[in-house]
């Protein structure tokens, strides 16, 4: 059986590119304040290391820890259509104590 080896990608995203926007949602901001926790969609390419150096340098943050998801799109339907919405990832990133981040 061949052993796998870490996936490696040869794109190198820009910061910018990395993240997409912010989730300002309910639970987002509660993390926000009680956990000091931020959510944002990210580019799917993106790795970890990817959005830690991308909030570091667009926010000007310490980054203490980021978890990402990949989320599967919901299906949709409009009169007689079926659709779906695209997949997508979400990273939720922890900041240092001493750092925020202010959306408004």
């Amino acid at each position: 059986m061949p052993r796998h080896e870490p996936q490696t990608t040869s794109i190198t995203l820009e910061p910018h590119q990395v993240i997409i926007r912010p989730l300002v949602t309910e639970k987002g901001m509660h993390k926000s304040t009680r956990n000091n926790a931020y959510a944002f969609e990210i580019n799917r390419l993106a790795t970890k290391a990817d959005v830690k150096r991308a909030v570091e340098t667009l926010f000007e943050v310490k980054v203490v820890k980021v978890a990402t998801q990949n989320r599967k799109g919901k299906a949709r339907r409009t009169r007689f259509r079926l659709g779906h919405t695209s997949d997508w990832k979400k990273a939720v990133v922890t900041l240092d104590e001493e750092h925020r981040i202010n959306f408004f």
